[in-house]
């Protein structure tokens, strides 16, 4: 799974450091999320922070098709 959260951040002029503060995380902290495996949380607080939907911090992919992580079975994307 891929995060534009730095992409958007930068878009909206802002830092990774001044992103952390607003949502409440240290540097490293944010780092770890955007590395990582954030919560479900972390992802709410980060994309209101932003002002963005949630579905914006993740990067789109080319096809309407992906692969789970963690079984590898095909799933298809489709609008709710």
């Amino acid at each position: 799974m891929k995060l534009r959260i730095l992409e958007i951040c930068k878009q909206n002029g802002y830092t990774q450091k001044g992103l952390a503060e607003k949502v409440g995380l240290s540097a490293v902290g944010l780092s770890k999320a955007i590395n990582g495996n954030p919560t479900k949380d972390t992802l709410e607080r980060i994309a209101v922070a932003l002002n963005v939907p949630i579905v914006e911090l993740f990067e789109h992919p080319a096809s309407d098709v992906i692969n789970c992580p963690k079984c590898g079975t095909k799933l298809k994307i489709t609008e709710v």
